[in-house]
């Protein structure tokens, strides 16, 4: 529990308030694990420096054994970089070092999980509760229903935007995950506030823009926390877990919203959001730890370098970002994102792809009312139970998900620990065919001769088929781009939330124009068009890598 507090914000708060004397590490503790970092003479330098270059962290903060030899206690020796490291003592990780994100132990790992799935629910089911509301909207401000619902549009808009910022800063070793998440969850927070008190509508459409943006990090950047603490074998559980969290969003939100607007109106259901991203920003303040292994990394070779008043004393993600310029920190962090997304085919199709499955979720959501309000008369609160056939859908897609990977995908890791990118595709196979599946069922059973029941069934294949993609589709983007993996999900979100955000503005108007059943039907006819995607990238998804400047060839 100490080691978990140290590195969460509240920890690193303590530490500067109190000069370093709470919650010390142990080389602040045991001065004597140093000692290979003091400051060393001329005539010793050259070779010294060229032995002894990295650092052999015990579990138990005792120092190195000096008769073992140079690297006794590594798996194997970094390279280092002659013209950017011959000169440096590295600071790096050994085999199980306890600060290394991925060497905690399994409940923590969960704890943490734990935590990003919470955030992720916080901020997801603000699009969705919104919508409980729009007929409170719109006889407030007396506007029409496509401008009521811009709120969910510029809300979504926002968490569009936001990562292709806040992801790209979030790998930054000088400053990490955990500021990002902490920081704009608490002005997340504290922008509910203009949203339920805003005297105009285009105030409260500028304040959901900005929270949307704002509460947008954990949508792109959650999947790279999870691959922070897990190894690659294991990633796609705990994906999956986030995954899950991701659809809790919005599948709750039109159920707890829809009780609350149709009891106290619509300010209700932003208390609501108000007051669930206010709890999740207490947990996270006082119990999410830092998971950027390259941030840990960093402030360990700080406090190493101060303790010893040694300048030699770096680690490599240091030196990486010591070489470059403010114009290449400035690309790394605003350009990235969408050059991958633009200029990678593997990027752009499988982002085009999610971003169709979202756009249509998005836009099929909204027929909701229209199926279950006016053909099934079911009230504002009730018409939230519809949604949980998809929550349930998600839920039952998992334990086959989980049992396909860990007997047929686990074994296929070779002995370092790495899996050709294309073999994670194969669960989207299944899902392609789901998402049409459920559009067709879903249209041509909502009817007032058949029972409710049917429909809410089909809507189950949606989350069945979007969990199945969703996993597949990030899981092989962050294996075929690892070294940019934070960026490569802030591109995917960008476009997927883009088209989430334009898809609704016309679901009414086409499905009160063409009917429930063409127009899911037309929905269905255009997840088909798209379902050869998966299968081109698998049998010549490698080829393409090996094109890439940026993609890993060597699997």
């Amino acid at each position: 529990m100490k080691d978990l507090l140290r590195e969460t914000v509240f920890g690193r708060l303590v530490r500067l308030a109190s000069g370093g004397k709470l919650f010390a590490y142990d080389e602040e503790l045991d001065p004597s694990t140093l000692q290979k970092y003091q400051p060393i003479d001329s005539e010793s330098s050259s070779t010294s420096l060229n032995v002894d270059v990295k650092q052999t962290h015990q579990e138990d903060g005792k120092p190195a054994d000096p008769e073992k030899p140079p690297f006794a206690d590594q798996e194997r020796p970094i390279p280092i970089d002659q013209e950017k490291g011959a000169d440096h003592l590295l600071v790096a990780w050994a085999p199980n070092d306890p600060g290394n994100p991925r060497n905690w132990s399994t409940p923590k790992k969960l704890f943490v999980t734990f935590q990003i799935c919470l955030l992720t629910t916080s901020v997801y089911i603000g699009s969705a509760i919104y919508t409980a509301g729009l007929q409170g909207v719109e006889a407030e401000f007396h506007i029409s229903p496509v401008k009521a619902l811009l709120g969910l549009t510029l809300f979504v808009v926002g968490y569009a935007l936001g990562p292709m910022v806040w992801a790209p800063m979030s790998e930054i070793p000088y400053i990490g995950r955990n500021p990002v998440y902490v920081g704009t969850l608490f002005a997340f927070v504290l922008l509910q506030l203009p949203v339920i008190y805003a005297s105009n509508s285009s105030m409260l459409l500028a304040f959901r823009f900005l929270t949307g943006l704002v509460g947008s990090p954990v949508l792109a950047t959650g999947g790279a926390t999870v691959a922070d603490i897990y190894e690659p074998k294991k990633q796609a559980y705990g994906i999956g877990v986030w995954g899950i969290a991701a659809v809790f969003g919005p599948a709750m939100g039109p159920l707890i919203g829809g009780f609350a607007a149709e009891s106290e109106g619509w300010k209700w259901t932003i208390w609501e959001l108000m007051w669930l991203s206010g709890f999740c920003f207490v947990v996270l303040f006082f119990f999410l730890p830092e998971t950027s292994s390259s941030n840990i990394l960093y402030r360990r070779t700080v406090r190493i370098r101060a303790l010893t008043n040694n300048p030699r004393v770096k680690c490599e993600p240091e030196i990486e970002a010591e070489g470059m310029s403010g114009k290449e920190i400035g690309m790394m962090v605003f350009i990235r994102p969408f050059t991958l997304s633009f200029t990678e085919p593997i990027c752009f199709l499988l982002n085009l792809y999610l971003a169709l499955i979202y756009g249509l979720l998005y836009l099929w959501f909204e027929s909701f009312p229209i199926v279950f309000l006016d053909i099934y008369h079911f009230t504002l609160g009730t018409e939230g139970l519809a949604f949980l056939g998809i929550l349930i859908g998600s839920f039952i897609i998992m334990i086959p998900f989980f049992y396909y990977n860990y007997k047929y995908v686990e074994p296929q890791f070779n002995e370092e620990g790495r899996l050709r990118p294309e073999i994670r595709l194969q669960p989207a196979f299944v899902g392609a065919f789901l998402i049409p599946i459920c559009l067709f069922w879903f249209g041509w059973s909502a009817r007032p001769s058949i029972n409710w029941i049917m429909p809410v069934i089909g809507s189950s294949f949606f989350s069945m088929g979007s969990f199945l993609l969703f996993m597949a589709v990030l899981a092989y983007l962050g294996d075929a781009y690892p070294k940019y993996i934070a960026s490569v999900f802030a591109g995917n979100d960008l476009m997927r939330s883009s088209f989430g955000a334009a898809f609704p503005l016309f679901a009414d108007a086409m499905y009160h124009k063409l009917g429930v059943g063409w127009a899911s039907s037309l929905l269905g006819f255009l997840s088909i068009v798209f379902i050869p995607i998966p299968f081109v990238l698998y049998f010549y998804g490698r080829k393409i890598r090996g094109a890439s400047k940026m993609a890993t060839h060597d699997l």
